[in-house]
């Protein structure tokens, strides 16, 4: 029987955890963090005056500025803390990141009559932080 001291940490001698995987989980948290951000400003944006966005005429669906500010700065909070979660590598955080990231690709496809290069910027980073939180595997 072999004696540890706290100090040490515990380690699998046949597992590997792969470099890709982890810098996969942390560019999913970072960019979350990011666009969760950007997201939260452009609803304080439309939440303080309407005039900054410009809708399109003749849409097939319109919504109240108002109501989307209120959406994407909510949104917004909750993909920062999610992102936060998961640069501490929780597992729940990876769940609710990849819903949130799909709550956040139909909302910002909801919004493009308003800013459409905003919104499929948005969408891009909300697929790869899909794919990243999606391809994590951590071998047992």
């Amino acid at each position: 029987m072999t004696t540890r001291t706290p100090s040490e940490p515990i380690t699998n001698p046949g597992v590997q955890e792969s470099p890709w995987a982890n810098g996969l989980t942390i560019f999913a948290a970072a960019i979350m963090v990011i666009a969760g951000f950007w997201q939260a400003l452009a609803g304080i944006a439309a939440l303080m005056q309407d005039k900054v966005y410009v809708t399109t005429p003749a849409y097939i669906y319109s919504f109240d500025l108002t109501g989307w500010g209120w959406i994407h700065l909510l949104l917004g909070i909750l993909v920062v803390c999610a992102g936060v979660a998961v640069f501490f590598g929780q597992m729940w955080a990876r769940v609710i990141g990849i819903l949130l990231a799909g709550v956040s690709m139909i909302a910002n496809f909801m919004f493009i009559p308003f800013y459409p290069i905003w919104s499929l910027t948005i969408i891009a980073l909300d697929v790869a932080v899909i794919w990243a939180l999606a391809t994590y595997r951590r071998e047992v």
